[in-house]
């Protein structure tokens, strides 16, 4: 459907860096990314989880680095993914220098906090080498020690500090295909590092609330947050974190993005909650259908309307629309014009099967 002018929104102007062969900032699309749970020795499950998100649509994804074994099973990873792999390293330069070489696409380090500058010059020199972009990853929960010592506890001004500090020894050596965030899990201290991040840096940025919960509570304190840094047009690639299947960070990803406008992909279901008014089953039908359809990644909009009140007007913004009417009647719509009329029928099988054909059709 066409995006009327209030619904767009104006995203902030930053750098374009590559991950892999993914564009991230700019006017790249918002990339989505997850991370791995599984132990990344395990290559064979770290590689089906991977794909797994890839099926749910992950552009990008990290995987942890602790130890030696683990840079030496990601070479193996990085060469049978499908989507980039960001290296997910803390404190140890040489974790850091392996996953270069090994293939990663991305190094989500802090520079402050592996070492002397000799062994900071030896990972940027292999990121270079290597074409490996950099996270900057600043976290409220492990800020140094001198910026704790000098604000008393985590603050947007904190975090903001750390980050950019971080970013002079990236500058100093020379060193720009960076990125960065500032998370945290107060959504207050989160939105508000940002905000002040976004104009002082031109970088991409990558926003998530970290810690944010399960997958009830952490989708809607990741909403608020970073709804509100998207609504302000802040954020290049997204994180939800959820203690969750990492698949589930990537759905709830999406359905942000599409309520904002900023990206569409697989089918957006308009529904009602469902009253006394209602024709048929609409909380059984709508969590059927979304079950059924999940595959899809085509972008289409379907609403499910229970009764007359609403479901015309509604039908008239989607790709396919449903209203319930009275004695098994109900009246379809097609791209937001009065179609046909079905009786009795399975109202979930029916719309299942016109979705179905019509991305079918326009295949």
């Amino acid at each position: 459907m066409n995006i009327r002018p209030y619904r767009q929104i104006e995203r902030r102007k930053s750098r374009k860096i590559k991950v892999g062969n993914i564009f991230v900032g700019g006017d790249a699309p918002i990339s989505v990314q997850t991370m791995t749970n599984t132990k990344t020795t395990d290559i064979n499950a770290t590689l089906e989880q991977i794909e797994t998100c890839v099926n749910s649509g992950a552009d990008i994804i990290r995987v942890s680095c602790p130890d030696q074994e683990s840079t030496s099973a990601l070479k193996q990873i990085i060469k049978s993914s499908s989507i980039p792999i960001v290296a997910d390293i803390h404190f140890h330069y040489k974790r850091a220098i392996e996953a270069a070489d090994s293939g990663a696409a991305c190094l989500r380090i802090n520079p402050g906090n592996i070492g002397n500058s000799h062994k900071v010059k030896e990972v940027i020199n292999a990121a270079k080498q290597n074409n490996t972009s950099i996270r900057i990853g600043v976290n409220a929960g492990s800020l140094e020690k001198s910026i704790l010592d000098k604000y008393g506890e985590p603050s947007p001004d904190a975090l903001v500090e750390s980050a950019l500090r971080h970013v002079r020894i990236l500058k100093d050596h020379d060193f720009h295909d960076y990125k960065i965030s500032v998370k945290a899990s107060d959504v207050f201290l989160a939105v508000a590092a940002y905000t002040q991040l976004a104009e002082l840096d031109n970088c991409p940025l990558h926003i998530g609330i970290t810690e944010a919960g399960s997958l009830r509570a952490g989708t809607v304190k990741s909403s608020i947050g970073l709804g509100n840094l998207l609504w302000a047009g802040i954020g290049d690639t997204i994180r939800v974190s959820l203690s969750a299947d990492p698949s589930e960070e990537i759905k709830v990803a999406y359905e942000m993005l599409k309520s904002l406008g900023l990206r569409r992909r697989g089918v957006t279901v308009i529904s009602c909650p469902s009253c006394a008014r209602q024709q048929f089953d609409v909380i059984k039908t709508v969590q059927e259908v979304e079950k059924r359809l999940e595959y899809i990644s085509e972008s289409i909009t379907v609403s499910i309307i229970g009764c007359v009140v609403n479901g015309p007007g509604e039908a008239k913004e989607t790709d396919i629309g449903l209203t319930g009417g009275g004695k098994g009647t109900h009246q379809i719509y097609v791209n937001g014009i009065t179609d046909h009329i079905i009786r009795n029928e399975n109202v979930a099988d029916y719309i299942v099967n016109f979705v179905q054909k019509k991305l079918n059709k326009k295949n």
